[in-house]
């Protein structure tokens, strides 16, 4: 029995070599996946580096063997050797003929290479803008699902188009003839200039695979900031920034929402300061404080990219017009003095305060 048809009966028809291209993307969108949606692999570098490297590539290569499933590379049937010529019904299991020359209408594998990159800049856009028009938006998460959704579909359609045509002119990965080639190419090379040029083709491959991974490993810190706000429950029970009040009875409680979201980079621990302060406004527009009055304060730990929110009752002991309610924010240990000038950030809220109305019954 020769080694060929040893490894035809182990090796089962939908894994055999005529799909080996689509068997590693289909790995590589797998284990996409895995880093992106399993830890401990999505808090590793790997998450950047193989999901970078598969929505690259793994998408634009998966829809061209779907368009393309037939080979460019002829595959020729002559008499010369009369016991290999494909006749009677084994030509047409073939889909050739004795004698006739057939060249695919497909591409190579360098081709398809080439274009898997091309297309996937293309592709990876388009289900962007189609996932921010679904309920699950645009997301790292999203997007890598809704990819290799879409990646493993087209890789489906191409081991169905192939296995529709002949074996003869279905798309091979070339693999014998490019170690044949690379082994020639840099043991055996046919001049001084070809030596010269693969050692300068590899010295660039290296480079580019070296400057991506050291952009992965090292990314560029991106601007750091906390995001302070105040909220107010709406009609239907939600949470608006609208809607603020801006008279208060003396002693009533108004219930206003205060949140941190935490973009420092690492976990923060913050103190809001919420006074109740009685102002001048001069002729130039400026402040002066002329009295304050704390009403409450928070120190909540946020961790990174966690929000934290917190309702409390808004309620003012003292009556006037021009009364501010100030929100001051800090993340390090606030100052001896407190104010809007001191503070990281401050939020503020102009309110009147009136005695309560008497209701007669």
């Amino acid at each position: 029995m020769s080694e060929s048809s040893l490894l035809a009966r182990l090796v089962p028809v939908r894994l055999r070599p005529s799909d080996v291209d689509l068997i590693a993307v289909t790995a590589l969108t797998l284990l996409a996946v895995v880093v992106v949606f399993v830890p401990p692999f999505s808090e590793t570098i790997l998450r950047f580096g193989i999901g970078l490297l598969f929505l690259l590539f793994a998408p634009g290569y998966a829809l061209i063997s779907a368009l393309f499933p037939d080979d460019a590379a002829p595959a020729v049937a002559t008499a010369v050797d009369r016991d290999t010529e494909p006749t009677g019904s084994n030509a047409e299991s073939t889909g050739m003929l004795p004698g006739r020359l057939y060249t695919g209408t497909g591409i190579d594998g360098v081709d398809r290479v080439a274009l898997g990159f091309a297309t996937s800049v293309a592709v990876v856009p388009l289900v962007g803008i189609a996932l921010s028009l679904t309920p699950w938006g645009l997301g790292d998460v999203s997007t890598v699902a809704a990819v290799a959704g879409f990646t493993l579909c087209s890789v489906a359609i191409a081991g169905y188009r192939r296995r529709q045509l002949p074996e003869t002119k279905r798309f091979r990965v070339p693999y014998r003839a490019w170690v044949a080639g690379s082994r020639q190419r840099f043991f055996s090379p046919d001049s001084r200039v070809d030596a010269l040029l693969t050692v300068v083709l590899a010295l660039a491959v290296l480079l580019a695979f070296s400057s991506v991974a050291f952009a992965v490993a090292s990314p560029p810190d991106g601007e750091q900031y906390s995001e302070f706000y105040l909220l107010t429950e709406g009609a239907d029970g939600e949470l608006v920034a609208d809607n603020y009040p801006t008279t208060l009875a003396v002693d009533e409680p108004e219930p206003i929402v205060v949140g941190v979201e935490n973009y420092e980079g690492a976990t923060t621990e913050y103190t809001v300061v919420v006074e109740l302060q009685e102002v001048e406004i001069r002729d130039d527009n400026t402040v002066r404080v002329v009295d304050r009055e704390r009403i409450d304060t928070f120190e909540p730990t946020v961790e990174h990219g966690e929000q934290w929110q917190t309702e409390h009752d808004l309620v003012a002991t003292t009556t006037g017009s021009d009364l501010r309610v100030n929100y001051l924010l800090y993340t390090d240990e606030p100052p001896a003095v407190r104010s809007t000038e001191t503070a990281d950030q401050s939020l503020h809220l102009w309110v009147a305060v009136e005695e309560p109305s008497i209701v007669i019954e």
